[in-house]
């Protein structure tokens, strides 16, 4: 069987690309700061459920989760039954707010709740999540082409980082939000695809059926789904229960993920799409751990030795094993899940920044031009400072370190979650000069709890329920500092 040649998956690369600016160009016509901003709030709903299933996956679901069932088996799909319920509360709870307040951005309610120092203070930490989280999926998805593609042609990796994030620049900066939600839909076709076609070469390969191999599959180890020790990071309650906060933060608090429902026409429209997005995860996720799975058996019937990276595993088998027509399935589905992670991250860095930190949008009011010029300049800034983070993992070159800076997302949503549960769930006030102290006094305390917690707590080891945590710790400090009821 022909292995697939770095030059076929650059042609591929250099097409697909042709596809999405193509898209670009014809969604970005006659495109406006609302278009950029909120789509004009002209945004069909079921194309934008359909369009944030791929942004939601992103290149860490695409390469890492079929990776991580080796070690942790099926233990994410709690996480992903949990994703269920807090979108019930993003739906019930927050877009409500949202729509009600007519929000082109989410952290505006902060400013409305508590004044500018709160709205301050959510914002920028938005902006360093969105930035870390947006950089470290793209050098995931970079890394594996660096290795299997740009390597070849003797291409440095800071020149593929470029490459890459000039590519998203120039189809997202008329457009944004307008553009994004069709480029998205298409690269969620891809994504969801390749993942698809994959398994039913590997069950080709195996010469066996899509029953047999999920009853092979069923049969092994690797489908241990609820783990019952309490003091291991993967007990099925504490997974469940991070999966609910998980999403309230990372997708209801979260600038990127909202500003694509705040485009929708309505707020019904906007809840279709999230109880239509929150169903239609469920069984998607499930085949990324089947295809996990189906991969680490294939590995073992054949005699395989997989890369030490977990994340090449599922490369390494595409490009060598399976032939050219599944190399280039994945390449188009792990180029479309490097786009639709860092396309929508871009846009929204824009306009958090636009809006809530230099509030050029109550500046230039009259001068959409203006807003529009200086919009652009914010928009390439944004970019730059991606490239930078991006290749500045590179050069850290540690694994270890890189696995905490992807896990840095829990320590600086914490404070986000606390802020919001502070303001919906109580009438106080809080000290507004306090309120930044708070936010960085919190993701300090949790670090340390969750770097002693074995000895602290008698064996327990704290993983994703941190974010739990830090909230909480965010949401006494406000109590205790509280000023008085509002009215």
């Amino acid at each position: 069987m022909h292995k697939m040649t770095p030059e076929l998956i650059f042609g591929t690369f250099i097409v697909y690309t042709f596809v999405i600016l193509l898209i670009s160009w014809i969604t970005s016509r006659k495109a406006d700061n609302q278009s950029f901003f909120i789509g004009n709030h002209k945004s069909p709903w079921f194309i934008v459920a359909y369009g944030m299933i791929g942004a939601s996956l992103s290149g860490v679901t695409f390469i890492s989760i079929p990776g991580w069932v080796s070690t942790t088996g099926f233990s994410y799909f709690v996480i992903v039954l949990g994703y269920v319920v807090g979108y019930a509360v993003i739906t019930t709870v927050l877009l409500p707010i949202y729509y009600k307040l007519n929000l082109t951005s989410i952290y505006t309610y902060l400013d409305i709740r508590f004044g500018k120092s709160a709205y301050k203070t959510g914002s920028a930490y938005f902006l360093l999540s969105r930035i870390i989280g947006a950089s470290f999926r793209m050098f995931l998805v970079i890394s594996v082409l660096q290795v299997f593609v740009f390597d070849h042609f003797g291409i440095p990796f800071w020149s593929t980082a470029i490459l890459f994030m000039v590519i998203i620049q120039i189809y997202t900066i008329r457009g944004g939000i307008k553009t994004i939600i069709w480029t998205d839909s298409l690269q969620t076709t891809f994504m969801l695809a390749a993942v698809v076609i994959t398994v039913f070469m590997i069950a080709q390969n195996m010469d066996t059926s899509i029953v047999e191999l999920t009853n092979l599959v069923g049969n092994s180890s690797l489908s241990e789904m609820f783990i019952t020790d309490i003091n291991s990071k993967q007990n099925f309650i504490k997974l469940f229960l991070s999966g609910i906060f998980i999403t309230i933060v990372m997708t209801g608090l979260d600038q990127d993920m909202m500003q694509k429902n705040l485009s929708c026409r309505n707020l019904n429209d906007a809840k279709k799409n999230m109880t239509t997005l929150s169903l239609i995860l469920v069984p998607v996720n499930l085949i990324f751990l089947f295809l996990g799975a189906i991969l680490f058996l294939f590995a073992t019937k054949n005699g395989i030795q997989l890369p030490e990276a977990t994340d090449h595993a599922f490369p390494f088998i595409a490009f060598n094993y399976l032939g050219p027509v599944a190399g280039i399935i994945f390449i188009i589905g792990l180029i479309s899940a490097a786009y639709s992670s860092a396309d929508s991250a871009l846009t929204s860095l824009t306009t958090s920044f636009t809006i809530d930190i230099l509030e050029l949008d109550k500046k230039y009011s009259d001068n959409g031009k203006l807003l529009k010029k200086n919009r652009y300049l914010i928009h390439i800034g944004m970019s730059i400072l991606i490239i930078f983070v991006i290749i500045s993992f590179k050069l850290i070159n540690n694994q270890a370190i890189i696995a905490q800076l992807f896990t840095f997302a829990g320590y600086t949503y914490g404070p986000l979650l606390g802020l919001y549960s502070f303001g919906l769930l109580t009438s106080y006030k809080a000290n507004g000069k306090l309120i930044p102290v708070i936010a960085l006094i919190s993701p300090l305390i949790s670090y340390a709890l969750s770097r002693y917690s074995e000895v602290l707590l008698n064996g327990y080891q704290i993983g994703f329920e941190l974010l739990l945590i830090n909230g909480l710790i965010t949401f006494i400090g406000l109590y205790l500092t509280r000023k008085q009821f509002t009215n």
